[in-house]
């Protein structure tokens, strides 16, 4: 979401700004910021001491907070000098204004309910030139115990489906071979009561049989027959889906207000499966959420044996201010308990991966190549349908093109390979 909404602000600053790629040669330095976690909000912090102390010395610099931190610190931030501009996520179309010498007023982080961004073109500055991200609708209704999204981000609203479509074709008009539709919860998109987001994706998918389409992030209690139907019918629908169980303990997803039960949740992995016998899922995970007891604990890693998780997103649980958990639950598990109890859910989800990787040697897969490996320049690195990492030697392939490569090696987070004709 946050390369989405970067590549928002670059457009509509595209008048007076361009990106740079060095910090030290820049004028405006935002950080666009997520406030999900403590941990993220103490690196933006910590960045901008750094960046204050960098850059300062050039009085010409302006340094701006954006995104979900914006309303939490904007007074403490300006008071103490770090920032320049404050501006929320549904007040970049006023960043114009916040950067005008003439304006008193640095900061808005007014949340929208209609904001959507749908007439802006995004400047891809992020690209490969070959995959992109379409945010197709913004803010969240679901109010998780945990969870301070609804308070930073606003309430759920969907992009006009016309103007998702519009966008796709242009993608594909300069020759993008892969969109990644993004949303807070992405399968509860609905515009109208006309067009939900198996009718989006429907109506994105038909487009070009050679686009693959990815979507992120779903919540169980959304995830319907309709979406999966859809899914399996088009080949160029990825065979994917990140599917965020937190806990696998009903008590647990009740305080959290997670809407549906662990037997509901592995209903819905039934089913994917029922469809998609070969689909990839994914998680993220709470450990040592208010209350949480080791039974509780036990049947988390009873449900990640259960799904057999491809790989999984695994955090501690930390208090964020404004949530009904911070006003109404009680965080009582201690911290070193809460260690202890993620590293179980690590070690047991780095089993379960590199099961699944082992599970994939000696099989052919497609895989769109992406880019090249972060280790060697000597090979490429994609990804097939069930949105595994797969790293093989180059060949007269290029960037953009579809290969097929057959797995021969792995690790607990990679496939390792050789492109066959």
């Amino acid at each position: 979401m946050n390369f989405a909404d970067s590549e928002i602000v670059a457009s509509v600053l595209s008048d007076n700004y361009e990106v740079c790629l060095e910090v030290k040669k820049a004028d405006l330095i935002l950080i666009n910021t997520c406030s999900i976690r403590e941990n993220a909000e103490q690196r933006v912090l910590k960045r901008l001491v750094e960046l204050n102390a960098l850059c300062r010395k050039n009085h010409k610099v302006k340094i701006g907070l954006i995104g979900c931190m914006a309303a939490r610190f904007e007074k403490e931030l300006i008071a103490e000098g770090l920032v320049d501009l404050v501006a929320g996520p549904d007040a970049y179309r006023f960043l114009p204004l916040l950067l005008d010498e003439s304006y008193q007023q640095p900061v808005n982080t007014i949340l929208s309910t209609i904001e959507t961004y749908d007439d802006i073109s995004p400047l891809r500055f992020h690209s490969n030139g070959v995959s992109a991200f379409i945010s197709i609708m913004r803010g969240c209704n679901n109010f998780c115990s945990y969870c301070v999204v609804p308070y930073t981000r606003g309430r759920e609203r969907s992009r006009n489906p016309e103007t998702i479509v519009d966008e796709v074709k242009q993608l594909i008009d300069k020759g993008y071979k892969e969109v990644t539709l993004l949303g807070q919860n992405v399968n509860s998109y609905q515009w109208n009561h006309d067009v939900r987001f198996h009718d989006l994706m429907d109506k994105v998918a038909s487009l070009d049989k050679s686009l693959r389409i990815r979507f992120a992030t779903s919540h169980p209690k959304d995830l319907s027959d309709n979406l999966l139907q859809v899914m399996a019918a088009y080949p160029n629908i990825c065979k994917s889906i990140h599917l965020p169980a937190q806990s696998g303990s009903n008590v647990i997803l009740e305080r959290m207000n997670r809407k549906y039960t662990r037997e509901w949740y592995l209903q819905r992995v039934e089913a994917i499966l029922s469809y998609m016998p070969d689909a990839g899922i994914s998680t993220d995970l709470i450990a040592g959420f208010c209350g949480e007891t080791e039974q509780d604990h036990q049947d988390t890693l009873s449900l990640m044996q259960t799904v057999a998780y491809d790989f999984a997103f695994m955090f501690k649980y930390s208090e964020r201010s404004n949530t009904h958990a911070s006003k109404h639950l009680h965080d009582d598990i201690p911290d070193e308990i809460k260690t202890r109890r993620l590293e179980e859910i690590i070690t047991l989800q780095q089993q379960l991966s590199h099961k699944s990787n082992l599970s994939d040697i000696g099989k052919v897969f497609e895989v769109l190549i992406e880019s090249r490996s972060k280790r060697s320049d000597e090979f490429y690195s994609g990804r097939n349908s069930r949105n595994k990492v797969i790293v093989f030697p180059k060949s007269h392939y290029k960037i953009g093109d579809y290969v097929n490569v057959k797995v021969d090696n792995c690790t607990t987070a990679t496939l390792i390979g050789k492109i066959v004709e």
